[in-house]
């Protein structure tokens, strides 16, 4: 009766802060890998990350170590290279740590009357003069002969 049953076997995935596991949490986040991304890096799936953070606040701790000695490294770099003369890596530092921004200047002086006569002589100029006259369906006769002939 039961000849085509399979048992599988279930076995969760034990979700354990190792060292090893820290160390790739760690390596992930100092490479600026966040949330989904950083736990698939760190060999987890991204529910597996969460749980684990949540169980385990180690894991967030190797998490943000990660990230503020990759900050520190860059920041490192940068420092130096402007310290040697670098002057786009000194304005980088002085804009996006020091809240320098460029000036801005915009002056708009705008003074306009509104004359009526002048605005009825413009339009006095827009208009085009001429001439009409009127056309009866007699005299448009001919010409639409003409067009079906040709």
């Amino acid at each position: 009766m039961f000849d085509n049953f399979h048992s599988y076997v279930y076995e969760p995935r034990k979700l354990e802060a190792t060292e090893a596991r820290l160390q790739r949490i760690y390596d992930a986040a100092k490479l600026g890998l966040k949330g989904d991304t950083l736990a698939l890096a760190a060999g987890m799936r991204p529910t597996e990350y969460r749980q684990l953070t949540q169980l385990d606040p180690i894991a967030e701790y190797a998490e943000q170590k990660g990230k503020a000695d990759g900050e520190m490294e860059l920041s490192a770099i940068l420092h130096k290279a402007a310290a040697d003369g670098d002057a786009k890596a000194a304005l980088e530092i002085l804009k996006h740590q020091h809240g320098w921004v460029a000036k801005q200047q915009l002056s708009i002086d705008v003074e306009q009357r509104i004359s009526i006569t002048a605005a009825l002589e413009q339009a006095q100029q827009r208009v085009i003069e001429g001439v009409f006259k009127q056309v009866d369906d007699a005299e448009l006769a001919p010409v639409q002969l003409k067009q079906k002939v040709a």
